[in-house]
């Protein structure tokens, strides 16, 4: 049976199952002055390793922080997020790149199409994303994939211009079922989030057909906390209620998928 520890003022189940928080920005200013509480409840609920995507420019130095404080804990990803592709964007890719070129780093991340908030900008975020995928290729790097309200616009641009030759993670998966296929079909990874737990969402349809080999857990901490959690700040440690609705929905137990889960995300990653 689960243990409890009390842990910055909440009880926690300790797990038996090892998990990994693929997706993560505990360097964000939401955690500023209670990482190490949020660190804590992370290890007690399971989670061993945290990887930790890029935003642009601003985000490095809390990020590589982060991983100096632990880096058996924290991993680096490195790459600009299409909402923060601007007419600046190839000096941001510059040091983006310097930071690759420098520091060991598990991916190139995030990085891709966002047409949610600004769709005048889609010329500018095709070219950096297709930039940084070049840099993944030549690194032999997976690529974390942000992919909101462009995940088949993404898909074509990939097997148009890699396709075969890339491997990573399509973030935050919220696409369709024929969507999951072709990522899956085309050898990539869907990464599985909060968002399958709320219920007005139609995400656990689409996944009853994914093989679980091809699906790795995240929070995308602070965003998106799962149920119980929903509308909150969401924390590595709530992976954990993923890992709870993956094992409904693929009839396994949390121990499996945590095992199943982790096992994929090592080999994608590398680690």
């Amino acid at each position: 049976k689960p243990a409890y520890l009390l842990v910055s003022g909440l009880f926690i189940c300790i797990n038996f199952e090892v998990m990994i928080d693929t997706h993560a920005h505990l360097y964000a200013d939401a955690f500023e002055g209670e990482i190490d509480e949020v660190i804590s409840r992370a290890k007690a609920a399971g989670v061993t390793k945290v990887l930790l995507p890029n935003i642009d420019t601003g985000s490095i130095v809390g990020l590589n922080t982060l991983v100096e404080l632990d880096s058996t804990f924290f991993y680096r990803m490195m790459g600009l997020h299409p909402c923060s592709v601007d007419t600046d964007y190839e000096i941001q890719l510059e040091r983006i790149k310097y930071e690759l070129d420098t520091k060991e780093t598990i991916a190139v991340g995030e990085i891709g199409i966002d047409l949610y908030w600004d769709k005048t900008k889609q010329e500018m975020q095709e070219k950096a994303f297709l930039i940084q995928c070049e840099w993944a290729l030549e690194m032999n790097l997976p690529i974390a994939i942000h992919s909101r309200e462009s995940t088949q616009l993404i898909i074509d641009l990939l097997k148009a211009n890699f396709n075969g030759k890339l491997s990573g993670v399509f973030h935050c998966f919220v696409g369709t079922a024929e969507e999951a296929k072709e990522i899956v079909d085309m050898g990539y990874h869907i990464g599985i989030g909060g968002v399958v737990t709320f219920k007005n969402s139609d995400l656990r349809n689409h996944l009853f057909n994914t093989p679980l080999d091809r699906i790795i857990m995240e929070t995308d901490s602070p965003y998106l906390a799962p149920v119980p959690y929903r509308g909150k700040r969401n924390e590595s440690a709530y992976v954990k209620e993923v890992a709870d609705e993956l094992a409904r929905i693929y009839s396994l137990s949390i121990e499996d998928i945590s095992k199943i889960t982790t096992a994929n995300a090592l080999e994608l990653f590398k680690i």
